[in-house]
């Protein structure tokens, strides 16, 4: 019977354990501790229907915009000649990767993909800054929300709203505008609970904010929801610096080959495996706020203004903003 009960014991440890290290911590199954419903959630959930959801269009700035006056065209933005572009393929997707909707002033629906950081709150979602921006100002977003994993019209774990005054994108951002600020093509969003009243990190786990990491990674598995496209896709490539000489877009960028990376797949996030899980060094934006072709994508650079970001949305500071 001793040696039966140290069993159960170890076995009990290294459950908890793998647990901890996929980011769900002894909350997501606290049995005991009932958590009330979200009515925001809930009625988020009643406006998404599947067929809204499906029917939902790119962010109307993701992936390329307006060419710069530099050299780098899109022949030269997209692959180089006899460069290998690794395919990527459609799957069902991850726990902690998913996509934003939302709706603009002419009420038609948007989405952007992002991925569940790990964070205090438990409650943090990455993504691109062109995605988030719009929140607040002359143009914001309705109904904002994030699902993740969704994939063919569904919801496995529910939609978590965005709160208001919850998203945080470098004020170097708004001030530059989406080419110039280029560099600073990254944001956060605060969400509240499901309609269960789960907070997201709880139902999903998290990957691993990484900043300082240098650009050369291998492999990288990229994961984005192309706009009109049921499921997301996947590819696994590596990443190089990319130094542009647009100076419409300057900067120095995450380069990464990856084919059928179109619009929609912006915020979505590159991963690299860490132990533990999967860490995220980077997400599709920054130069021309993606890339202007399918098969070659970018991502600003994470470093100290990413750090200062994510510590500004974790910690309740002021928001930034357009300026008056």
């Amino acid at each position: 019977m001793v040696r039966k009960d140290r069993i159960i014991r170890q076995a009990t440890a290294i459950t908890a354990a793998l647990l901890l290290s996929a980011g769900v911590g002894p909350a997501a199954f606290a049995a005991d501790a009932p958590t009330p419903p979200n009515p925001d959630a809930a009625e988020l959930s009643a406006y998404w229907t599947p067929a809204r959801m499906t029917a939902a269009l790119p962010d109307a700035t993701d992936r390329g915009g307006a060419l710069g006056a530099g050299t780098n065209s899109p022949a030269v933005d997209g692959p180089r000649p006899g460069e290998f572009i690794p395919p990527s393929r459609s799957f069902d997707g991850i726990p902690q990767a998913g996509t934003f909707f939302w709706t603009d002033a002419s009420g038609t629906g948007r989405t952007c993909s992002g991925s569940v950081v790990r964070s205090p709150g438990r409650n943090l979602v990455l993504s691109a800054g062109h995605c988030l921006k719009g929140y607040s100002g002359t143009s914001p977003k309705r109904h904002l929300a994030f699902v993740p994993q969704y994939h063919d019209g569904l919801t496995p774990f529910g939609i978590f709203p965005v709160k208001d005054n919850g998203v945080y994108v470098p004020q170097e951002y708004y001030d530059r505008g989406e080419h110039a600020g280029a560099a600073y093509d990254f944001g956060f969003a605060v969400t509240e609970p499901n309609q269960d009243g789960k907070p997201l990190q709880d139902a999903t786990g998290a990957v691993q904010l990484i900043v300082e990491s240098g650009y050369a990674h291998a492999p990288v598995r990229m994961i984005g929801y192309p706009g009109g496209a049921q499921k997301p896709i996947e590819c696994l490539s590596w990443t190089t610096k990319w130094v542009s000489d647009d100076p419409a877009d300057p900067g120095t960028f995450d380069r990464i080959a990856c084919d059928a990376f179109v619009g929609g797949t912006s915020g979505g996030p590159m991963l690299v495996a860490r132990p533990g899980g999967w860490a995220v060094i980077g997400v599709i934006g920054g130069y021309h706020t993606g890339g202007n072709t399918p098969q070659v994508s970018y991502s600003a650079y994470f470093g100290a203004a990413t750090k200062a970001l994510y510590q500004a949305a974790t910690t309740g500071a002021p928001l930034a903003g357009p300026s008056s």
